[in-house]
């Protein structure tokens, strides 16, 4: 029984169990595989890191204080975190992974990144 390749339909020689005539095909379907069905959650990703490399950037010390304003023109995107804390007092801090921070007065952030 002749078998052929998932992506060019060529023969396929060689072992029983394989699905692509060469490494070419193999990564051509499933780049073709991955590609619009994971296209939104590449997105949300690399906007998620964007957001967690800017934080990391502004807060050095894992501690300190900032503008909306340098947020934006990092390319800050607000509406992009990963998580919300609450705290007993009612407190409001925002998260992309463990870089978070918490709305101040007058358009300032403080910046905390979480322990582990």
């Amino acid at each position: 029984m002749k078998k052929t390749c998932l992506e060019c339909d060529d023969e396929i020689i060689g072992r029983i169990d394989k699905k692509f005539c060469n490494d070419y095909c193999r990564n051509a379907y499933n780049n073709k595989l991955n590609k619009d069905s994971k296209n939104l959650v590449r997105n949300i990703n690399n906007r998620l890191r964007k957001n967690y490399r800017i934080l990391e950037t502004l807060n050095p010390n894992n501690k300190s204080k900032t503008t909306r304003n340098k947020l934006i023109a990092k390319g800050f995107d607000f509406n992009y975190i990963t998580s919300i804390y609450t705290t007993k007092s009612g407190t409001i801090y925002y998260f992309v992974y463990d870089q978070g921070y918490l709305p101040l007065e007058n358009e300032y952030y403080a910046l905390v990144k979480r322990s582990s």
